[in-house]
């Protein structure tokens, strides 16, 4: 599964900010840039450290020149791009540029679309939050089955251990992804009382996705894609698989780096491994698909588009829609887990969002619910910390710092 961190507590790897809009092009700097077309007044009036030329477009302008960003970074304001800028190329074989409509890999930054899927369903009358995993699911601990609820493994409070998993195997079809994942979350353990905070327990991610799939018929790979996708406008993303990752020209390869420090695609290299301690020994590419709960493929736009759909209702009813982003149990003095994410306090405003990396895979998405900001980070190499990529964006936007940056986790 995708690495996924709490950044108070260890740093994640890669990324960029993002905006979506509509907007005119010019070249910059050796980069795609979108900027506003009213400009003048209008920008007067945004922080400057968001405007093209600004503090945090100079930072990312500068990693990319020393080879420590290749992605998109986005910046939208009321729906209005502030910021647009992508670099580096999503397919250094078919010489193919990153830009807005090349969607990357999400790793832990897509799980949110599984918190969005359960609470559709509990609009619907379809499921409780307080439903335990035995009213849909068979073959757990019985402990499991009777104790942990949806709202348990959503709120990341499960007390679950999960398996270890098999990084080298290399993964075949969507069936054998589907199979080795719903046995794997079969075998986890609970080992804390239900309610206390889990840490990485990829089975909180795995099991509502199964009872997604239970509940609906269809797999979760499908359902996210016909009522999230879909409804919200994205159709830039989706659960590719390998063989799309491999030829769709409008999917970034993941560039993973080496133990003597050389760079390969990750998807073309199979037998290659990160040397990276926390992911040590991972290749994204090995998994014919994203593990049901998990991952996923978006553009930059797609994700802003994503955004505005949670705030105007397209997704998600406006009270579950908030029942997703409020703070379930507190990380620090002002970060806090939510729904599949954490949010944060910074400079007297909410900052909602999700990050996550793998190997060659770095993505990040903040919502800025006060001012309207939306801001997305992809890449596609290791270089700058996501952490840092995403404290930098934080920055530019409120004036602050969250102590590790927005959406992590």
């Amino acid at each position: 599964m995708a690495v996924d961190r709490v950044w108070n507590r260890r740093s994640l790897l890669r990324g960029a900010a993002v905006a979506a809009g509509a907007a005119a092009t010019v070249p910059l700097m050796g980069a795609a840039v979108t900027a506003g077309a009213d400009g003048g007044d209008a920008d007067s009036a945004l922080p400057p450290d968001t405007l093209p030329g600004g503090a945090y477009d100079r930072y990312v302008a500068r990693l990319a020149a020393e080879g420590k960003f290749s992605g998109v970074v986005l910046l939208s304001h009321k729906g209005r791009t502030v910021l647009s800028r992508s670099y580096g190329m999503a397919d250094k074989e078919k010489g193919i540029a990153n830009s807005e409509s090349v969607a990357f890999s999400l790793s832990s930054a897509g799980k949110p679309f599984g918190a969005v899927a359960v609470l559709q369903l509990a609009q619907q009358g379809k499921l409780k939050l307080s439903d335990t995993v035995g009213t849909y699911l068979t073959g757990f601990a019985k402990e499991i089955a009777e104790q942990v609820t949806i709202h348990h493994l959503l709120a990341n409070i499960s007390g679950l251990e999960s398996p270890e998993e098999d990084v080298a195997r290399v993964f075949q079809s969507r069936e054998e992804v589907q199979e080795f994942y719903g046995q794997w979350a079969r075998h986890s353990k609970l080992v804390a009382p239900v309610g206390t905070p889990t840490g990485h327990a990829g089975a909180g991610i795995v099991i509502p996705a199964l009872i997604v799939q239970a509940v609906t018929g269809k797999t979760y790979w499908d359902y996210v894609e016909e009522n999230i996708f879909k409804r919200c406008g994205m159709t830039g993303s989706a659960f590719y698989t390998r063989p799309q990752w491999l030829t769709d020209a409008h999917i970034a390869h993941p560039y993973m780096t080496l133990a003597d420090g050389s760079a390969v695609d990750a998807v073309r290299n199979l037998d290659q491994s990160s040397s990276n301690q926390t992911t040590l020994g991972k290749n994204p590419g090995r998994c014919f698909i994203d593990a049901p709960g998990d991952g996923g493929f978006a553009t930059a736009p797609d994700l802003v588009r994503f955004a505005h759909a949670l705030r105007d209702g397209t997704v998600l009813e406006r009270p579950y829609a908030e029942v997703l982003t409020a703070a379930k149990s507190p990380h620090g003095p002002q970060s806090f887990g939510a729904y599949h994410m954490p949010v944060h306090i910074v400079s007297g405003q909410w900052v909602h969002g999700r990050a996550g990396a793998n190997p060659g895979v770095g993505a990040s998405w903040n919502i800025y619910p006060y001012t309207g900001w939306v801001g997305v980070i992809l890449s596609n190499t290791d270089g700058e910390t996501l952490q840092a990529l995403s404290g930098r964006e934080v920055q530019a936007v409120t004036g602050g710092t969250s102590g590790g940056g927005g959406g992590g986790g």
